[in-house]
């Protein structure tokens, strides 16, 4: 009830300290302000007090109490509604390219690679509400998944739907970068970006990555590569049994064509990450959220209902009963 309430002058509330000054004034000066008479006995006038005399004090309480008031309208209550509106003055249009070949289901992320993948993807969805993102998958080719598209619903679904064995075998960064600048070549946001994941090396595909770099870069599309894997030796798929479908692992090393990531990114003004655990990947795509920020302008409209009317008629109303019992009830008793 009172979230939206406020004075617009609170400081005038402070007179209100004065009110009980002023009841305890009156009730230790209410003797001296009565006729006083003095004889040598008073058994004659011994008689029950009428209950008006006794009810003497409450005009001057009608008049603290409209004092009290007066005060509180000084204060000038009212009520407040806030309506807000914002505004994107800067949209960002994102494409997610990711590595769904075979090596994505290595361990040494967990649950894999491709899950952590997905857990941590959706999350930045989740953080981007003012932006258009869409999803391309890449392996031996490419295809894009998801167009760019402000629903983010449509994005989340379609990256927990991303499996293992959509496309041939193999990884194809450069036509997996190439999808991707080809959803954005056309865009008309004032920043686009790429988000390129990859846990290989480019062995596949007919577009040279460094072809790809030069289109992004043409376009003005900034491209952040993330190469996904730890250092060392971690558990890859090796084989598939086919009559259970179950996927048997073994160590062997992990190899990231790094420096092309590195140039990439440098040539489009992007930035290398390296994630070799799960922790490492959602810090990762946190700094990528924190770099491309949405500028968002927010107007707030301020809708003001003043109160003090009704607290300066009811100091009124307590003026009034005040001067018409001083006047007819209580007039003997003055």
């Amino acid at each position: 009830m009172f979230n939206n309430f406020e004075f617009h002058n609170p400081e005038f509330l402070w007179l209100l300290l004065f009110i009980p000054l002023l009841a305890i004034w009156y009730f230790l000066t209410n003797k001296k302000n009565s006729a006083q008479l003095t004889i040598g006995s008073t058994k004659a006038f011994m008689v029950k007090r009428s209950i008006f005399s006794r009810l003497k004090p409450l005009l001057y309480v009608l008049r603290l109490l409209a004092l009290a008031f007066i005060i509180v309208g000084l204060a000038r209550p009212r009520n407040v509604s806030i309506s807000k509106k914002t505004k994107s003055n800067r949209g960002i249009d994102i494409v997610m390219a990711i590595d769904v070949s075979a090596s994505m289901l290595a361990k040494d992320l967990k649950p894999n690679r491709l899950e952590a993948l997905k857990r941590v993807a959706t999350e930045f969805v989740n953080k981007r509400p003012n932006d258009r993102i869409g999803i391309v998958v890449y392996a031996g080719e490419s295809f894009t998944q998801t167009p760019i598209t402000s629903d983010k619903s449509i994005v989340k679904r379609t990256i927990s739907e991303i499996r293992w064995g959509q496309l041939e075998g193999g990884t194809a960064i450069g036509m997996g970068l190439g999808s991707a600048v080809n959803r954005l070549k056309e865009s008309k946001a004032k920043s686009k970006v790429i988000i390129l994941l990859t846990d290989g090396v480019n062995n596949a595909g007919f577009v040279d990555p460094k072809t790809a770099t030069e289109l992004a870069k043409g376009n003005n599309i900034k491209v952040y590569t993330i190469g996904i894997g730890t250092n060392g030796m971690a558990p890859f798929p090796w084989a598939k049994d086919p009559r259970t479908g179950k996927i048997s692992f073994r160590n062997q090393q992990v190899e990231i064509d790094e420096k092309l990531l590195q140039h990439i990114a440098a040539e489009t003004e992007g930035k290398y990450f390296r994630a070799t655990n799960n922790t490492k990947l959602k810090a990762i795509y946190d700094e990528i959220d924190k770099l491309e920020k949405t500028k968002i302008e927010e107007f707030k409209y301020y809708n003001y209902t003043e109160q003090y009317r009704l607290f300066v008629f009811v100091a009124g109303i307590f003026l009034l009963l005040e001067f018409i019992l001083k006047n007819t009830v209580f007039k003997s008793f003055i």
